[in-house]
């Protein structure tokens, strides 16, 4: 019996493990490949080597280890969801009972997924289909939808039978009973599709369920209500959604900057800034601002950005007389510039979302980025010198600078690889996400030495969960956006705000403070697959560059990493500071100012986000 219940620990602690290591690892060594094999084999050798099948394999890949990651987003509580109205209009003692109501709602979300995987699959039995290029059944990666549900149904109950342990049955049938009644007028009433698409997404979201399964949700009722979709659509877009090669970039930039972050280098960035910048009035502020922007040209997030930075620097600054407010403010500040430079994740998937060059983006968040570095670096400091906090008294010779610039070298090389290998036509930028996740890796192995065989299976995976947490919502968006086109909503909503004002000018400011609101409630990565396709062909219209657009809308969202309630930066600052969240966005107040001055001079002056993309 107790080798019975070790076997059940082990698998509850390891199931999904294995195929998201195998499945991580694979990906991260077929794509470098190709890019071997095309210029190394093919160019240099003069060896014909066919690598027609590897990015098929390689999205084959990235789907499974998307869909069996999102079981331990949901066993971790990791999801991304709204909580400001929950916080605000719900009691702290009710909060077990919303997560109740919550695992109902995602219950009912991948319950019916896992059947219509099962009606799509027997659908591929009955009349066989083949993958373009390895020929195999199709019904072999479709396969995913019905494990991948599964093993998110099996979470989904371990999750609710701890809450009922706490909280007893009667509050998990009442949690029942209300999404039955919340459901019950999508599904018996006469509504129009429209008005369920929208009216149970953002209650949902209001309600406090995660992103991704409002949006599932809601796009899968409004497909009952539409009443001439099949079901059907939403397994089969839950799959087609992630095979697509651009979302490999969002996934491998994701483990580039966990790889480089677990390796240790974000010490020697901000050691090499310290020695630049460290002897001036508010120098380890400075240093700050410029490690997070070179960490942010590597990780393209500004989470990571946050926690890699922060962890070293918060400490240091309060060390040298800082306060842990202001300490914890410009550390959250300056992540944002993590979204703004490439490689961004927000920029790859607003590129995937409306079509829009990945490359031109990038190159358009350049100057923004850097413009943001300066005001940032300029208001700390103003601030370092009302408040008398002055540098480090020490000089460093040339030779030292030039000592820790070489120690930093692997780290600066991230982004000469993955703008260096897009710009100069070498390789897609997806593909230079590969090669720079494989480099970030074996860095990380070999050179820093942050990565050991204690500490790998668990990089793999941690990895693999945090870009799961962003692919998930993808593929649920792309269920809702998939509703959304056919009803021509955004050309509905386009018309409607364009009969407001017709200005351009004024235009932009209404849709800033509409974007600032959202970014304050919303998830950057959510705000923008659900907006993108809204708010891009209005302003189209306006006669405004659909890149100079992508770089706004990024821009507003940046901010809403320090902006409360949601902020996530804002909150992670405040766990490394051990301060609380209210101080350091008091704190915050002058650097968001910066920013808003940034975000003026980036909407109205569109030569910032266009100049450089003249040259590509």
């Amino acid at each position: 019996m107790s080798t019975f219940l070790k076997l059940l620990r082990w698998m509850d602690e390891n199931a999904e493990k294995p195929i998201i290591v195998i499945a991580c690892a694979a990906s991260c060594l077929l794509i470098p490949y190709q890019v071997f094999a095309r210029y190394i084999l093919g160019t240099w050798f003069k060896i014909n080597v066919d690598t027609s099948a590897v990015e098929e394999l390689a999205l084959f890949c990235l789907i499974w280890c998307t869909y069996f990651a999102v079981p331990l987003v949901i066993k971790r509580r990791e999801n991304i969801r709204m909580t400001a109205f929950i916080d605000w209009l719900v009691p702290k003692k009710y909060h077990h009972f919303v997560l109740m109501f919550n695992n109902v709602a995602t219950f009912t979300l991948t319950v019916t997924i896992m059947c219509l995987a099962v009606r799509l699959l027997r659908l591929q039995f009955q009349f066989p289909q083949q993958t373009p290029t390895l020929r195999i059944p199709y019904w072999i990666p479709y396969s995913i939808l019905l494990f991948g549900f599964f093993a998110q149904t099996v979470r989904v109950l371990q999750d609710t039978l701890k809450l009922v342990r706490e909280e007893g049955w009667g509050k998990l049938l009442l949690a029942v009973l209300l999404a039955a009644a919340v459901v019950a007028p999508f599904l018996f009433l006469n509504l129009s599709t429209t008005f369920v698409l929208l009216a149970a997404l953002f209650g949902g979201m209001i309600m406090g369920i995660p992103v991704a399964v409002a949006l599932g949700l809601s796009g899968a009722l409004a497909v009952h209500a539409s009443g001439f979709l099949q079901l059907n659509i939403v397994a089969q877009t839950a799959y087609n959604s992630l095979d697509s090669f651009p979302m490999l970039a969002v996934f491998f930039f994701v483990l580039a900057g966990i790889f480089m972050g677990k390796g240790g280098l974000s010490s020697q960035l901000i050691g090499l800034a310290d020695m630049m910048l460290g002897r001036r009035t508010g120098g380890l502020a400075m240093a700050t601002v410029m490690a997070c922007t070179f960490f942010g040209a590597i990780s393209g997030s500004g989470i990571a950005t946050c926690a890699a930075i922060g962890m070293i620097t918060i400490p240091a600054m309060v060390e040298r007389g800082y306060s842990k407010a202001f300490s914890g403010a410009i550390v959250a500040c300056s992540s944002a510039i993590g979204v703004m430079i490439p490689p961004s994740n927000p920029f790859v998937l607003y590129g995937v979302i409306t079509n829009v060059s990945i490359g031109k983006l990038f190159v358009g968040g350049i100057l923004p980025g850097v413009l943001t570095a300066g005001l940032l670096m300029t208001v700390s400091w103003y601030v370092s010198k009302k408040n008398g906090w002055r540098g480090e008294d020490k000089e460093y010779s040339w030779g030292e600078i030039g000592h820790a610039l070489w120690d930093a070298r692997w780290a600066l090389m991230v982004p000469v690889i993955i703008l260096g290998g897009i710009y100069g036509g070498i390789m897609t930028p997806t593909e230079a996400a590969g090669v720079a996740a494989l480099y970030g890796f074996l860095v990380g192995v070999f050179v820093l030495k942050g990565i050991s065989r204690k500490n790998l299976v668990e990089t793999l995976v941690d990895s693999s969960v945090t870009a799961a947490t962003i692919l998930f919502l993808v593929a649920m968006a792309s269920v809702f956006g998939y509703v959304m086109a056919i009803e021509q909503i955004p050309d509905l909503i386009s018309e409607w705000m364009i009969s407001i004002t017709s200005s351009k000018t004024a235009m932009l400011l209404i849709v800033n403070l509409l974007l600032l609101i959202v970014g304050a409630l919303m998830e950057s990565a959510s705000a923008t697959l659900i907006l993108s396709p809204i708010l891009m062909p209005m302003m189209v219209k306006l006669g405004v560059d659909p890149v100079h657009f992508g770089v706004i809308m990024v821009c507003n969202l940046a901010i809403g990493f320090i902006t409360p309630p949601i902020g996530q930066s804002l909150f992670v600052a405040a766990a490394i500071s051990e301060e609380r969240a209210e101080r350091i966005a008091l704190a915050a107040v002058p650097l968001l100012g910066a920013m808003l001055v940034m975000l003026f001079i980036v909407s109205y002056v569109p030569e910032l986000s266009l100049f450089l993309t003249h040259f590509m």
